[in-house]
C-alpha cells in the first residue's frame, strides 16, 4: 500500500495538481494580507501608495496608476500623483469625466482589459489618450455596488518569457485585489470627506487632535521633537462687517491655501475654528517651526487679496511651540496646542501680525480662560 502511494505521489500529473494547489493555497494567504493591509490604512495617500506597491509586486510590473475620484466635485478621475514607476505626458491632461464611454463600459462590465480589447469595446470618437499614453498592459475598474471608485493601471511586465500576458487565473486574483481596493478607497474617501473641512479642504480640529496625538505618542517613544503652530486673522469680524460674508469666506480660503502650500506633505493643516487654524509639524525643531511660521506670516502679509475688485490687506497671528524630550516633555496634544494657543495670545496683545514662540517665561502669565 506504501508503495503505491509513493508512486502516486511520484507520478507527474498528481505533481502538477499538487503544485497548483499549493500556488493557490499560498495565493489566498497573500490575499488575506492584502486585505488586512488594504483595511487598516485609513489615510488616503499611503492607501494609495500601498495599492501601487502592492501590484507591482504581485503581478511584476514596472509601474502602477490610480485614476480617482476628485473629492472636491466627484465628476470626474484624476491621476494627479497617484502613480509610480509611470511616465506620465506633461502635455496630457489625465482626467477621466464621469461622461466619458470608458466609465460606463468599465463601470458595467466589472472585467479587466488591454488596450487593444479597451479601444474594440469603445466607439472611435472616445478619447483615450489619458490611458493609453501611460502605455498599460493592463486596464482594471475598481468597483463597489455597481460603482466605479477608481481605474487602476498596471505597467510593462517584467517577464523571462516571450509572452507577457497574463492568464485567466491572474485576472482573476486582480479582480479580486481589485475589490479589496475599491473598499478601502472607498473607506478612506468616506473618512476624507468627514474629516475635512469644505471651505477650506483642511482637516477637521477633532482629526488634528487624533493624529497629533499618535504623533506626539511617536515623538515621545523615539526621542523626537514636534512642533505645532496656532494661526489667528487678524480682525478677522471686519471682513464679515465690511464687505460681506462672502469677502471673510474668501480670505479663509486662501489663507488656507497659503498655509497648505508652505508646508510638506507630512505636515498637515486644519482649521481649528472659526479664523483660527492649527499646523503639525512633524520631526520639526523650535529653530525649522520658527522659519515655517514666519515664512507663512510673510506670505500672507505679502499677498494681494482682492475680492471683487477690491484689495483688502489681510495679516495673521501665529503662536509657536515644540515638543522637547528635555526641554518641553509635555505628554497630551492638548498641553502642546495650549502652549501655541497661548503664544498666539501673547503675538495678538504685542500688537498682532508677529510669531510668537511659546517661552515658559513669556507665557506663564497667559490665562487663556479670562
Amino acid at each position: 500500500m506504501s508503495n503505491e502511494i509513493v508512486e502516486i505521489e511520484q507520478n507527474p500529473k498528481v505533481q502538477e495538481v499538487i503544485g497548483e494547489y499549493e500556488k493557490k493555497i499560498y495565493d489566498l494567504q497573500q490575499l488575506l494580507e492584502i486585505s488586512r493591509s488594504l483595511c487598516s490604512t485609513l489615510e488616503f495617500s499611503t492607501l494609495i501608495e500601498s495599492i501601487l506597491y502592492t501590484c507591482m509586486g504581485q503581478f511584476h510590473v514596472l509601474g502602477a496608476g490610480i485614476f480617482v475620484l476628485n473629492a472636491l466635485d466627484e465628476d470626474s478621475f484624476h491621476l494627479d500623483s497617484n502613480y509610480n514607476g509611470m511616465d506620465p505626458n506633461p502635455n496630457i491632461s489625465y482626467i477621466v469625466p464621469m461622461s466619458n464611454p470608458v466609465v460606463r463600459l468599465l463601470e458595467s462590465s466589472n472585467k479587466v482589459y488591454t488596450v487593444d480589447e479597451l479601444v474594440e469595446n469603445l466607439p472611435d470618437s472616445t478619447d483615450l489618450n489619458m490611458i493609453t499614453t501611460l502605455k498599460p498592459s493592463l486596464i482594471i475598474p475598481l468597483v463597489q455596488h455597481n460603482h466605479l471608485n477608481g481605474i487602476l493601471l498596471l505597467g510593462e511586465r517584467i517577464t523571462l518569457a516571450d509572452d507577457a500576458s497574463y492568464t485567466d487565473y491572474e485576472k482573476e486574483q486582480l479582480t479580486v485585489i481589485a475589490s479589496l481596493a475599491s473598499i478601502a478607497i472607498n473607506n478612506a474617501a468616506l473618512l476624507e470627506r468627514s474629516s475635512t473641512d469644505m471651505m477650506t479642504h483642511l482637516r477637521l480640529k477633532y482629526f488634528f487632535y487624533n493624529v497629533l496625538t499618535d504623533k506626539l505618542d511617536h515623538a515621545l517613544a523615539n526621542k523626537d521633537k514636534l512642533s505645532v503652530i496656532m494661526f489667528d486673522i487678524d480682525f478677522f469680524k471686519r471682513f464679515n462687517d465690511t464687505y460681506g460674508h462672502a469677502c471673510g469666506d474668501y480670505v479663509l480660503q486662501t489663507v488656507a491655501k497659503i498655509i497648505k502650500s508652505s508646508i510638506r506633505g507630512q505636515d498637515m493643516a486644519s482649521r481649528y475654528g472659526g479664523e483660527e487654524f492649527t499646523v503639525l509639524l512633524n520631526e520639526t525643531s523650535m529653530d525649522d517651526a520658527m522659519i515655517v511660521a514666519e515664512r507663512i506670516r510673510s506670505k500672507v502679509e505679502q499677498f494681494d487679496f482682492c475680492y471683487e475688485d477690491r484689495h483688502v490687506k489681510v495679516t495673521i497671528s501665529l503662536g509657536v511651540t515644540t515638543f522637547d524630550i528635555n526641554l518641553n516633555p509635555v505628554t497630551s496634544a492638548k498641553q502642546l496646542v495650549d502652549q501655541a494657543d497661548k503664544a498666539l495670545y501673547v503675538s495678538k496683545r504685542s500688537g498682532r501680525n508677529r510669531v510668537t514662540f511659546a517661552d515658559s517665561k513669556i507665557i506663564s502669565d497667559v490665562d487663556l480662560d479670562n
